[in-house]
Order: C-alpha cells, then structure tokens, then sequence
C-alpha cells in the first residue's frame, strides 16, 4: 500500500474533486459593428459634472482608491494565512483519521469513527486518485455539511476517513466579515481625515483666489495675510508661499501705482500755475488770429490739466460725494444745452403704474460731467443724429457712426490709447466712467445693432420715489420726443476734451 502523499489538495485548487466554473459566450460575435451597414452612430460624450474636477473631489476619490487596494491587499493576505492554517489543521486530523483506519485496516480491527472503504459521499475525484495508489486529501460536502476526506489506496479500492470542516468554515467565513467590516470603517475614516485635511487647503487656494480677484478688480488694498507668511517660525507649504507671493506682488504693484499716481497728480498741480500765467498773457495779446490759436493752445492744456488732477483724483479714490435727490428730465436738459451741439433728447413713457417725473439720487456736479463727456464724445467721433434717451433711471447715449471698437467693448477705456492716424484715446470716457463709479451709477458700453455706439447710465433711484428735489433743477426749456436742444456755453459738467473714440 503506498503512502505517498502525492495528491493531498487544498481548497480552491483544480484537480479531481473540484468543478471548475464553465464560462462560454452567450451570444454570437460579429463584426464589432452594430446595426445596418452604413456611417456609425456617434457617440454621445459624457458630460461630467463640473465638482469632479474640484481638488477635493480628486483627493478624495485618489484616498479612497488607495485606501480600498491597501484593504483588499491585506484581506487577501490575511485570509490567505488563515485559511491555509485552518485547512492544514483540518488536513492533519483527517490524516491522523486516516492513518488509525489504515492500521486497523491492516489488523483487521473494526475501522475507527468517520472511515471506511469506498464510503458514501466521498468524492470520485479523491476515489480515483487513491485507487490510482496516492493519498490525498480534500474540503467536501457531506449530506450538506462542510467534511475533509482524507483517502488512500487499500486493495484496489478506497480507504478513506472525514472529519468535521465546519466549524473551521465558519471561522473562516467570520474573519473574513471582521476583515470587510473594518477595512469599511477605516476607509470611512481615513475619507473622512483626508478630506478634512484637503479641504483646509482647498479653502486657503479658495482665500487666495478671491484675492487675486479683488486685485484683478482694482482693490489693491486686498491681502490673503496667511498667519504661516507672517510668523517666521512657522514653517511654510507651498499654499502659503503662493499667498506670500500674492500679497508681495500687490504690495509691489500698489506702490508702483502710488508713485505713477503722485507723479502725475504732482505735474498736473506744477503746470497750473505757469499755465495761469500763460493764460493771463496772452488774454493781453492784441486781437487777431496768431492771438486765438495761443488762446485755444493755452484753453486745451488747461483743460488736460484739470482732467489730469481729476484722474489722480479718482484713482486716489479721495473723491468725496454729494448725494441729493434731482428731477432726471431738467438736469439732462440743461446739460445738452450745456454742450453747445445738436443733440435730441428722447423722454419714454413711464408706463402705467409708473410717476411722470424721474427722480434719481446722485451727485449733480459729477452727472453732469459724465453725461456731458458722453454727448461730446458722440459728436467728436460719431455721425449725426446724436439722441440721448430717458426711460426711468436709465439714460441712453446713442450716435449713428462706426461704433465703438472691440477692445473698448471687452476692456473698457483706457486712457491715451492710440491706433495710429489720429485715433485712440483721451481722457473723456476714462473720467466718465470712473465719476460713475463714484456716483454709484453702471456705465455700459455697447454697439447698437443697426449701427453706432450706445452709452448706457443706471442711475440709483432715491429710496423715496416722492422724495425731495432742489429748486434750482427745474425744466429746463430743451425739447422732448425727437426735439433738439442747442445753445452756446462750454461741454457738460466741466467743459474739459472728451475722450476720442477710435473712428472705423
């Protein structure tokens, strides 16, 4: 009788005694192309949402990945060991089974508990591996009942021994709940840190773009001040270098901007005095028309001058507002007339439910100048007919000429732009908008449809719409509805040079 053990097996091994899983395709191939011949259907792309593409979401989704592979790994590992103890223990009692029937077989003795030949149940695989003459051993089923046969030859025929494998199945069974369970809750918890700790950082990336946005809009007083960046002996992560490197370049710029500010503030206030003088002079001059060339000269740099000292003004922001509740209607008039030009004024119907008399709150000093800046820079660069348009709060500049050009749409003014021959830009629009800024109004630039260029002011209404209105702005005598008003006198609100449109 031979005593090989050269067929001993182990769960989950192929061999005699073990089914293998049959996989076969279910359906036919075919080309790799569906439906009738002809062009492929597109594929419809598949839209993600935007969230995924936070860092939030990638780091965690990245921690979670690992966490579940680092979980896997070591279940696998642990149940591996586990398993192959608990199954070499339930082998080496099913051996020593097998090795007392085999001794009794041989004496003649009756046979122990749980052996015999050929008995029932034993799987054919293991049957016909000890008639072939090799021992072996293997996890079955008895009368539904998890067993570990043990066989060897004996005669021909099949000696073999079972000894209970359930309660090591279910051992095996319970730590591998223990295993899942609590690779769960330390995936849940390491999630849980992870994206507390990514979401500290995300909110200083977050603290640091909102930031920079302010700056980009103008606030250059705006710092992200990451206590990392002001104490010294805290060390620094790179979200805290980025935020120094923020707050250095604003500081770097904020000055540069002060000094470009001062200095022009500072010729802008030297040349008035020569300028004074200048003008003085040549008011003695004798008549003539050498005399009003230098008068015009000596009037247009004044007039620079002045708006110079206002741009200084509203980049300072120093400019202090008077606000008080005027009728719309008379102030619009009296600044078109104001301007000396053919400009029609247009009032629209209030509408039911709606007073007849317009009333903003706003500071008539700097409204004046801002709408007076427009109708003249409309008649500089535009083409007739210029009509300027009341509807409620909103007042409505329009010309028929070119139209703006694009980068005044996409940027806005800017101040001294050229172009070449002749076009550009002045000053004019660049104080317009900044005295609506500072009035609280929105100027908007935009080309109409059918042609020319369209400013457009919302001015704030007062809170009370019955709300008190100087005396001195009463109706004026301008025309309404397509009328024009004309008249002599200097440009609206300050007579100073608007700022060129570019032409074409």
């Amino acid at each position: 009788m031979s005593r090989r053990d050269a067929g001993d097996r182990e769960p989950g091994r192929s061999g005699p005694g073990r089914r293998d899983a049959v996989r076969g395709d279910t359906g036919t191939r075919g080309s790799g192309r569906s439906g009738t011949d002809g062009a492929a259907p597109r594929r419809r792309r598949v839209r993600v949402p935007a969230w995924t593409a936070t860092l939030t979401w990638k780091a965690a989704l990245f921690i979670t990945v690992m966490c579940c592979a680092l979980a896997a790994l070591l279940g696998a590992l642990v149940h591996t060991g586990m398993t192959r103890e608990t199954v070499g223990q339930s082998r080496e009692k099913a051996l020593a089974r097998l090795a007392d029937a085999t001794v009794a077989y041989q004496t003649g003795e009756a046979m122990p508990p749980g052996s015999g030949i050929d008995p029932p149940g034993l799987p054919a695989g293991l049957r016909a591996l000890a008639v072939s003459g090799e021992r072996g051993t293997l996890v079955g089923n008895l009368a539904g009942h998890p067993v570990m046969w043990a066989a060897a030859p004996a005669d021909g025929r099949a000696l073999a021994a079972v000894v209970d494998y359930g309660q090591s199945a279910r051992t095996i069974d319970n730590l591998d709940r223990a295993i899942i369970g609590s690779a769960l809750l330390a995936i849940a918890a390491t999630v849980l840190v992870g994206a507390f700790a990514v979401t500290r950082v995300t909110r200083r990336l977050h603290q640091t773009a909102r930031v920079a946005r302010r700056i980009g809009a103008g606030d250059l007083d705006a710092r992200v001040a990451d206590p990392r960046t002001t104490d010294p002996s805290r060390p620094q992560d790179e979200v805290a270098i980025v935020a120094g490197a923020l707050d250095t370049m604003a500081a770097t710029l904020q000055r540069k901007l002060q000094t470009e500010q001062r200095f022009t503030a500072d010729v802008a206030h030297e040349l008035r005095t020569p300028l004074t003088g200048l003008s003085t002079a040549a008011e003695l001059l004798p008549p003539g028309r050498p005399s009003e060339l230098v008068r015009d000269r000596v009037w247009a740099m004044r007039a620079l001058t002045e708006d110079l000292l206002e741009i200084s003004r509203l980049d300072a922001r120093t400019e202090r507002v008077d606000l008080a509740v005027y009728e719309l209607v008379p102030l619009v008039e009296r600044v078109v007339r104001a301007s000396g030009t053919e400009t029609a004024v247009r009032i629209a119907d209030p509408g039911p439910g709606r007073p007849a008399r317009v009333r903003v709150e706003t500071d008539l000093r700097r409204l004046e100048r801002v709408l007076g800046n427009l109708v003249a820079n409309a008649h500089k660069h535009g083409r007739p007919p210029v009509v300027l348009t009341v509807d409620g709060p909103v007042v409505t500049v329009r010309d028929h000429g070119p139209g703006f050009p694009e980068y005044l749409l996409t940027d806005g003014p800017q101040r001294f732009r050229t172009e070449g021959a002749g076009r550009g830009h002045g000053l004019g629009l660049t104080i317009a908008a900044g005295q609506a800024e500072a009035i609280g109004a929105e100027l908007a630039f935009r080309n109409a449809p059918d042609g020319g260029a369209m400013a457009r002011v919302v001015l704030p209404e007062p809170p009370d719409p019955n709300g008190y209105a100087p005396d001195d702005d009463a109706p004026g005598d301008g025309a309404r509805d397509g009328g024009t008003t004309g008249g002599g006198g200097t440009g609206g609100g300050g007579g100073s040079e608007s700022g060129p449109r570019e032409e074409g």
